[in-house]
């Protein structure tokens, strides 16, 4: 039977203080104050829709069997790429199979959950990776400048032992506009919230969760999870009371402590929930834009495996405090600031290195001599083993998952940098294997000689034609001890 095999999440560090959101602009409108409550997930410079659904992968795939996936679908309505398939980068750098099909699914707050049901309908033959991913933009001193939250899930899907097994889908589409952007605009427009309420979720929603539990044969009292997120307070407790669902059964949104993450919310929220569930609980996800997405799983015995990676909860544990409002609007686009003559060098990207590199510089792939045994970065047809230079003896070496540790660490406050101080240094590898690397995510107190690290999917750099150029950061080791 088709179902949940793992899940996986993403949430950034840095949290955004509402409060210091309102301190700055409710001078403009007054009325922000009452939304400066809480905390929301916030990218930092270096991280995008990109960045943030490799990390939620490999959560998801802690420990797993990556060459058994079939197909990648990553969902946002904020890819970095309009033109260049974004899927495709985060198959790079989970190093999967070229043979392994990719697949933007973009347009609506829905489509993570539609993404989640086109991966169910095709993970009969092999396991199919479905990853969210949001990263929002707002206009300065707007409602969903507070409400909005960046973060990332991933589900992987298939037959087997599953967590969860998939009971069915319902959708239903409707062409009602609460929340539209312009192909050619930065920022997303949304309708009078209770407008949306009264004639959108209050005549849409209890109707389709009807007819979707009848279609499934599940009893309103039988859901023991419901999953519906909703930028719109108390939303899925109406929802639940409409549809004949206990109270107890409606699921932490999150918001006070993520904010709302788009069309990522869903899948975040399901990987939160698989976490607490217990076998043979019922989980109905439902989720919200120009119609709606229904769908109904029943937890296994295995349910209980699913608390191994990081998951929403570890994420939220690796939490630091941002207050500086200047330093978001600089990150988010919304202001420039002054970087001085070393910012101005503009190293562009040849995309004829990047094709015959892929490996190397997204997937952080190196080499393992096969003669000596001697690790390098990057892989080269004449191995560096002092006093064996074997030539064409090197297999390719994925030093990404490798947990590493500082050899020396630098912080400089002279290069250009978005975060200044530029911090980095040469990590070496368990196994073998030095290059010096960037660091992010480094405390004021900085590095110490020693200290783990681990490997990061991050931004480097974005050229005057827009092109991201991806690579991989050393950030201090978080992860619980094995």
């Amino acid at each position: 039977m088709v179902g949940i095999l793992a899940l996986g999440a993403y949430v950034p560090r840095l949290r955004l203080q509402r409060a210091a959101v309102a301190r700055s602009v409710s001078w403009f409108n007054p009325a922000l104050a009452a939304l400066g409550k809480g905390e929301r997930a916030l990218c930092a410079w270096d991280e995008d829709t990109i960045t943030m659904a490799v990390e939620a992968a490999r959560d998801c795939m802690a420990g797993g069997d990556r060459a058994a996936i079939g197909k990648v679908l990553l969902a946002s309505t904020t890819f970095p790429y309009a033109d260049r398939q974004n899927a495709g980068v985060v198959k790079e750098a989970l190093t999967l199979d070229d043979d392994t099909g990719t697949l933007d699914v973009t347009g609506s707050q829905r489509a993570g959950t539609s993404a989640l049901i086109v991966a169910l309908d095709a993970a009969g033959n092999a396991p199919v990776l479905c990853v969210a991913s949001e990263n929002a933009i707002a206009k300065p001193a707007s409602e969903a400048e507070f409400v909005n939250g960046d973060a990332a899930a991933a589900v992987l899907v298939g037959t087997g032992d599953t967590l969860a097994d998939f009971l069915g889908s319902h959708s239903v589409s409707i062409d009602f506009v609460d929340h539209f952007r312009a192909s050619d605009r930065r920022y997303a427009v949304a309708w009078e919230s209770r407008w949306v309420r009264d004639e959108g979720y209050a005549k849409i929603m209890p109707a389709a969760i009807g007819a979707a539990l009848a279609k499934f044969g599940i009893d309103p009292a039988a859901v023991d999870h419901f999953v519906m997120p909703s930028p719109v307070r108390g939303i899925a407790q109406a929802m639940a009371r409409a549809a004949g669902i206990a109270p107890p059964a409606v699921c932490d949104p999150l918001q006070d402590v993520i904010g709302d993450a788009g069309c990522a919310q869903p899948l975040l929220l399901l990987a939160d929930t698989i976490e607490k569930a217990r076998p043979g609980e019922i989980i109905l996800v439902v989720s919200f834009g120009q119609g709606c997405d229904i769908l109904a799983f029943r937890a296994t015995e295995r349910v209980t495996q699913a608390r191994q990676a990081l998951g929403v909860q570890g994420w939220l544990k690796r939490r630091a405090v941002e207050d500086n409002y200047v330093k978001y609007l600089y990150w988010t686009g919304e202001i420039t600031l002054d970087g001085g003559l070393r910012s101005e060098l503009d190293l562009k990207m040849p995309l004829s290195l990047l094709y015959r590199e892929r490996k190397t510089l997204l997937g952080l792939v190196g080499g393992r001599c096969r003669e000596t045994g001697t690790v390098q970065f990057p892989k080269t047809r004449i191995s560096v083993a002092q006093n064996a230079r074997m030539v064409d003896t090197q297999d390719d070496y994925p030093l990404a998952e490798l947990p590493a540790r500082v050899v020396t660490f630098t912080a400089d406050h002279l290069a250009a940098s978005d975060a200044p101080p530029a911090c980095y240094g040469m990590v070496e590898f368990d196994g073998g294997g030095r290059f010096v690397a960037d660091f992010a995510d480094v405390d004021a107190e900085g590095m110490a000689v020693g200290a783990p690290v681990r490997m990061m999917f991050r931004l480097k750099r974005k050229d005057e034609r827009g092109f991201k150029h991806y690579f991989w950061k050393a950030v201090p080791d978080y992860r619980p001890a094995a």
